[in-house]
């Protein structure tokens, strides 16, 4: 289980998100819970995976049948479970139910992890040809997200 708090705010006001993620043995996601405000509206998301199929809030959601992960596009958090699941050298592609917004429907997110010397992980999302090196701390959670998040540590 993966259970997080997200703050954070932009040009459209401020979010407050808990998240609750349950996975299976082999870190593949089993649900989701997201709740909280986003950019002061609120929000309440059920995310349920029954083998390919996933529904948010009891709809379903073709669009992401045989995603694997979900990915909660507003935390790099949720890299976690594939991280996991890549060896120590190698390359792995996964699909990820993503949520790019909590207002919107599921979106499928072909991604690609590939591990490098270092503590690096190349991420490539195939739907927004994005890519960017991670840079994963020893316990598997991104620390470095480029442009995007970097992991304070408080001593």
């Amino acid at each position: 289980m993966l259970i997080g708090h997200a703050r954070f705010g932009d040009g459209q006001g401020w979010s407050h998100l808990d998240y609750v993620i349950r996975c299976d043995g082999d870190w593949f996601t089993q649900s989701a819970d997201v709740t909280g405000t986003f950019r002061d509206q609120p929000v309440a998301l059920r995310l349920l995976r029954n083998g390919d199929n996933w529904a948010l809030n009891d709809v379903p959601q073709p669009a992401v049948e045989g995603a694997v992960d979900i990915d909660l596009g507003f935390t790099p958090a949720t890299n976690l479970m594939p991280l996991r699941r890549l060896c120590e050298v190698g390359r792995m592609q996964a699909r990820a139910a993503w949520l790019c917004e909590p207002e919107g429907a599921l979106r499928p997110l072909n991604q690609a992890y590939t591990r490098e010397r270092g503590g690096l992980v190349r991420y490539e999302a195939e739907q927004t040809e994005f890519q960017t090196e991670l840079k994963v701390a020893d316990d598997g959670f991104v620390a470095l997200y480029p442009g995007f998040w970097e992991r304070q540590v408080m001593t």
